[in-house]
């Protein structure tokens, strides 16, 4: 039945309190005898209604609420909006409108906020009313002239907040470029103005970002970056093109953190160059930060984390005691519980791999927070197995709480880490066949599967699984980066392993272990040439072991042996445990 279809009810009525009665004599009678006026073009008031509160609309008002309040908001609906259009009063289509978006009746509603608007064209609240039931309607076509009016409603100190808000007032339309085509329309008298155009050119660019119009979104970029290049919003949206793998916005940041000291800005910039491996630029990045704001406990404690993964533990050490410091001066109940486990579990983490596996254990005993206790026992299994009880980890982990078929999945998937660290492949491969019966469409773990069928020496498996990855996946960059670097090291297959990799590079351009790939397949090839430069691109970007062997092996082709030796103790120092770095020393027989 359609409750708001006709003005005709039918009702029955209860004794309703006096005092209830005179509250809705004070809220729609009394402020309606002389209503809010609402601004003219010409900035002047219009008169006051002539509808009087007579007992007919006080009637109407005080049954339209007290049919919607018993469970008939259609009729009480019907009466608001009949009394609104009668007394001209916005409060009353303000409550119509109300009702029936309570009732989740999304066009009556519109049709109470439109009748509202004619009534009161002026009107900033009649107006935002029916701009945002456009867009929760998903009517985005008809919302330029509406978002228009709001803008231009808006006193001009407002106005940059408002225009950088837009994109998420369209966060939810699902027609994406109808939403960059309404916005657009509605933003032309802001675009060429001066005071708000970079404004305007960011949020218009981050509606094309979110239409996937990539290129569109750069050119906005440049075009705000050109009405006010000190704008803050232009670095915010150049970070979102480079998380979206656009490396032309790169120069809008570094241009503006080179003019402008913005701590919040640099951390996002050090995140996303950490999310693309590069890891150098990062620590950079983080180093600055803790330069031009030292009492930022969060820069530390990242900071310290990429340089444990560097193998800089000395240096890690003292990111991390200033971290301490920093939250022993704070008061540790100020900062976020979160935060601290993570800094308890980096410690524990430095103290291990500086072979102080007592220090380890006692840094994890001081975290409390029930929620990471799944973290904290990985680890503390990690240890025994260091210890070689590996037995005794593995029941740690297993005896982990897990009633759900996620948390059976997390479980069963460190006890398969746990194994490969300890170079137990076989039972390794085993279990994770486990873990990928319970996600059977998860590339990710059947792409670990591949890895360990290479490992176990299962290669024609491996290959069955990186291509069935590739089939459901296409950028799915690992499984060419693996395959490729497979059958370069086997020696076999060198062009379509050429191939495979650099279809990974389209997908990830420079990164280092990528390249290091393909160098690798340029020196199986015989051009050592380019095999060097590629590494050495590969380790400036990214100093890691195994990519130092690969350096230092080419070199030593080369019969530049001094070099060859000083990258491999380079890369020695940073793992002295990598297996492809011992192993190209044996096989050598270099010994260092």
């Amino acid at each position: 039945m359609d409750y708001y279809g006709s003005m005709e009810h039918t009702h029955r009525f209860r004794m309703i309190p006096v005092v209830v009665a005179l509250s809705f004599a004070t809220a729609f009678g009394g402020a309606q005898a002389n209503p809010p006026a609402s601004p003219t073009s010409n900035g002047s008031n219009p008169p006051p209604p002539n509808a009087k509160l007579d007992g007919n609309l006080f009637y109407e008002i005080l049954l339209g609420e007290v049919t919607t309040r018993t469970g008939d908001p259609g009729a009480g609906y019907a009466l608001i909006l009949d009394a609104a259009r009668r007394s001209r009063s916005e409060q009353l289509y303000q409550r119509a409108a109300d009702i029936a978006l309570q009732s989740r009746s999304g066009e009556y509603a519109l049709a109470a906020a439109k009748a509202w608007q004619e009534d009161h064209p002026q009107s900033r609240e009649a107006n935002r009313y029916v701009l945002q039931i456009l867009i929760a309607l998903n009517k985005v076509g008809e919302t330029a002239g509406p978002l228009r009016q709001f803008i231009e409603q808006a006193p001009l100190p407002n106005r940059v907040g408002i225009l950088s808000a837009v994109p998420q007032m369209y966060g939810r339309i699902a027609d994406k470029a109808t939403a960059v085509s309404a916005v657009k329309e509605a933003f032309k008298g802001e675009l060429e103005n001066r005071s708000t155009g970079a404004a305007a050119w960011i949020s218009l660019g981050r509606l094309q970002l979110a239409a996937d119009d990539k290129a569109a979104s750069l050119q906005s970029l440049a075009k705000a970056k050109a009405m006010d290049p000190a704008y803050e919003g232009q670095a915010r949206l150049a970070l979102e093109l480079m998380d979206e793998g656009i490396s032309a916005a790169e120069p809008f940041v570094r241009e503006y953190l080179e003019k402008h000291s913005n701590t919040e800005v640099r951390m996002l910039y050090a995140r996303v160059l950490l999310s693309r491996s590069n890891f150098s630029a990062a620590s950079d990045q983080l180093t600055r930060v803790t330069q031009e704001k030292p009492d930022m406990p969060e820069a530390w404690l990242l900071l310290a984390s990429l340089q444990t993964q560097n193998q800089e533990m000395q240096r890690a050490q003292g990111s991390l005691r200033q971290f301490f410091e920093l939250t022993d001066t704070a008061g540790e109940a100020q900062l976020n519980q979160r935060l601290m486990t993570q800094a308890y579990v980096l410690a524990a983490q430095i103290s291990e791999k500086q072979g102080d596996l007592e220090a380890a254990r006692s840094w994890l005993d001081r975290i409390e927070n029930a929620g990471e206790i799944f973290s904290v026992q990985r680890q503390r299994a990690s240890l025994l197995a260091k210890q070689g009880q590996l037995s005794e980890a593995r029941t740690l982990l297993r005896n982990l709480p897990g009633s759900t078929a996620d948390e059976r999945r997390l479980k069963l998937l460190a006890e398969v880490q746990l194994l490969k660290d300890s170079g137990e492949n076989e039972q390794a491969y085993r279990l994770q066949s486990e873990v990928i019966a319970l996600a059977p469409e998860d590339n990710d773990l059947v792409y670990d599967q591949a890895m360990l069928a290479e490992k176990t020496g299962r290669l024609d498996e491996m290959e069955t699984l990186l291509r069935q990855v590739i089939a459901r996946q296409p950028d799915y960059h690992h499984a060419y980066n693996a395959l490729g670097y497979s059958f370069a090291d086997r020696g076999v297959r060198l062009e379509e392993a050429k191939r495979l990799i650099q279809k990974a590079l389209e997908f990830a351009p420079e990164d280092p272990f990528i390249t290091d790939s393909l160098a690798w397949v340029e020196f199986r090839l015989g051009n050592k040439g380019e095999a060097v430069r590629l590494l050495r691109f590969a380790f400036a970007k990214k100093p890691d072991s195994e990519i130092a062997a690969h350096l230092g092996e080419v070199l030593w082709s080369q019969g530049n042996t001094s070099e060859a030796k000083a990258i491999w103790q380079e890369g020695l120092r940073l793992n002295p445990n990598n297996s492809t770095l011992k192993d190209t020393l044996k096989r050598l027989g270099v010994s260092l």
